[in-house]
């Protein structure tokens, strides 16, 4: 009887003159609520604390061995928090090899690649999932340049990194990359789907 109210009022919604015609998507024009009591789920990239679509962008950083023997994964964390962002998923590992030549598949060919190796494969890392508006690029600015020299002060690696073979940190540097590191690195069910409480303090409603 559900599953036929649901349908019923699903083709009511879409054949009613605010949705029809409209493209790509006539669905992404149905009021939040009524996705979620048509489909069973909440829009993807739409959070129902803010109502503003893209706030729910996630991205992965990872304190690298030199971080976390600086004990330097607290400070890192709270100025993502106090920045304004979610945290959705963290966890501690010694990152096996095979999966750190899956992330840095890209940097294979280059000179300083088996460096790289060792040093991420040195100690354990801890890594982190943030959501938030646009979370992929104000990540990037937090950490800084890849080169601690060019790093502004402020940033993550302006302050606590003096060497480009110990930048402490990483941010994901793409919306697609940060999808293809984050399910690398995490399974769904160890990413939690939660609802901040400040959201009105930190995006206009």
């Amino acid at each position: 009887m559900v599953q036929f109210q649901r349908c019923w009022l699903k083709n009511l919604i879409l054949q009613s003159p605010y949705c029809r015609g409209v493209l790509p998507s006539r669905e992404s024009y149905i009021p939040e609520f009524a996705f979620c009591l048509l489909f069973g789920h909440r829009r993807a990239g739409y959070s129902t604390t803010s109502g503003i679509l893209g706030v729910r962008e996630r991205t992965l950083v990872a304190v690298k061995p030199d971080g976390v023997q600086r004990r330097l994964v607290g400070q890192i964390t709270q100025r993502f928090e106090q920045k304004g962002f979610k945290l959705v998923g963290l966890k501690m590992l010694q990152a096996p090899e095979e999966q750190l030549s899956q992330h840095y598949h890209e940097l294979r060919r280059k000179p300083f690649y088996p460096s790289l190796l060792h040093y991420m494969t040195s100690g354990p890392i801890v890594v982190m999932v943030w959501e938030g508006y646009n979370v992929v690029r104000t990540s990037r600015i937090m950490i800084g340049d890849t080169n601690p020299v060019e790093a502004q002060a402020g940033t993550v690696r302006g302050d606590f990194s003096i060497h480009i073979s110990r930048n402490v940190v990483h941010a994901s540097d793409s919306v697609e990359g940060a999808q293809r590191e984050i399910q690398l690195w995490f399974h769904r069910k160890e990413l939690m789907d939660w609802d901040c409480c400040d959201h009105s303090s930190t995006y206009q409603i």
